[in-house]
C-alpha cells in the first residue's frame, strides 16, 4: 500500500526571491535522499511577514530560510534564537518545535565549514572585509571557532566599530576596526582573508579594493560570493600563490546544515554543489 502521508513543506522567503537557488538546490537534495519534501520560494512583503509565519505554523512548515530583508525582522515571530543568532541579531534558518519556531543563523556556520576543509579558524590572525549581515554572521562563527583575532575592515565606523566590540565584549576575542579607505593592504601575518561584502555579485569585473600586491601564499583567501564563483578577488589571490575557497562552498555547506536541521538527514553536499553549478549554468 502507498504511504499516503502528507509531504513535508519548507520555505524560503524574502522580497526579492526571484532567482534564489535554494529551491533547486534543497528539491534535488531531497530527492537524492529519498525524502517527500517541497521547498517552497515565496515572496513576501515586510508588511505580511506576521502573517506568513503565523501561516507557516498553521499549516505545519517545518521550517524555513529567511532573506533579504526579513532576517532581522523575523525575530519577533520565533519563541527563541540560538546563541549564535542572538549574537548576530539575524536569522536565516528556522525549524519547528512544540509551540512555535526557533532561529538559527547558518550564515556563519556554512562558512566556517566551507574553511575547515582548507584550514581550522582556531588561533588564526583574520582579516574580514565589510560588517553587513553575512559578514557579522561569519565573524561570529569565527569567534566561537576560537579564532586568535578579527581585524574588522569597513568603510562604515558605527558599523565597523559594533561589529569589533561585539567580538570583544560578547564573543571574547580580539577584534579591532581598521577604516577602509581607498585600497586596503594586507598585514604580512595574517592568516585568512575574507570577503564578507557584495562586491563582485553578478559582475565578474568589480575587484574589491585590496591591494593584491599584499596576498601572501600562505594566506588562505575566501570570498563569499557564490555568482560568479571565481571573482576577480580570489583570481589575484590565486595568481599570488595563495589558497582559496569559492562563495559556493558556503552555500552548499549552509544548505546541508538547514537540511540536517529540517530533516535529521545528512545530505550529500556533492549534489548540492552540482545542483548550483547547473542551476547557474556554471
Amino acid at each position: 500500500m502507498a504511504d499516503e502521508s502528507l509531504q513535508e513543506i519548507v520555505c524560503c522567503m524574502g522580497q526579492p526571491v526571484a532567482g534564489n537557488p535554494s529551491q533547486f538546490m534543497m528539491e534535488r537534495s531531497f530527492a537524492a535522499a529519498g525524502l517527500d519534501w517541497r521547498y517552497l520560494t515565496l515572496e513576501v512583503a515586510p508588511e505580511d511577514l506576521a502573517a506568513a509565519v503565523a501561516g507557516m505554523k498553521a499549516m505545519g512548515f517545518r521550517g524555513g530560510n529567511f532573506t533579504i530583508p526579513h532576517k532581522v525582522a523575523v525575530i519577533p515571530y520565533l519563541t527563541r534564537l540560538t546563541e549564535a543568532a542572538e549574537l548576530m541579531g539575524a536569522v536565516n534558518c528556522i525549524y519547528a518545535e512544540e509551540d512555535g519556531f526557533v532561529g538559527e543563523n547558518t550564515d556563519g556556520k556554512g562558512f566556517v565549514s566551507a574553511l575547515k576543509e582548507v584550514i581550522d579558524p582556531a588561533e588564526k590572525k583574520i582579516v574580514l572585509l565589510g560588517a553587513g549581515g553575512a559578514a557579522r554572521a561569519i565573524a561570529v562563527e569565527l569567534g566561537l571557532n576560537k579564532a586568535a583575532s578579527i581585524e574588522v575592515v569597513n568603510r562604515d565606523a558605527s558599523r565597523g566599530r559594533a561589529l569589533a566590540e561585539l567580538l570583544s565584549e560578547r564573543v571574547g576575542i580580539e577584534s579591532k576596526w581598521t577604516p577602509w579607505n581607498g585600497t586596503h593592504g594586507l598585514a604580512e601575518d595574517t592568516d585568512i582573508v575574507i570577503n564578507g561584502t557584495s562586491i563582485g555579485l553578478c559582475d565578474g569585473s568589480a575587484m574589491v579594493p585590496v591591494d593584491p600586491s599584499t596576498f601572501r601564499e600562505s594566506m588562505v583567501v575566501a570570498d563569499v560570493i557564490f555568482n560568479p564563483p571565481q571573482t576577480l578577488f580570489l583570481q589575484a589571490a590565486e595568481e599570488a600563490g595563495c589558497q582559496t575557497i569559492d562563495g559556493l562552498g558556503m552555500l552548499v555547506n549552509q544548505g546541508v546544515i538547514g537540511f540536517k536541521i529540517w530533516t535529521g538527514v545528512d545530505p550529500d553536499p556533492t549534489v548540492m554543489r552540482e545542483a548550483l553549478e547547473e542551476y547557474l549554468g556554471i
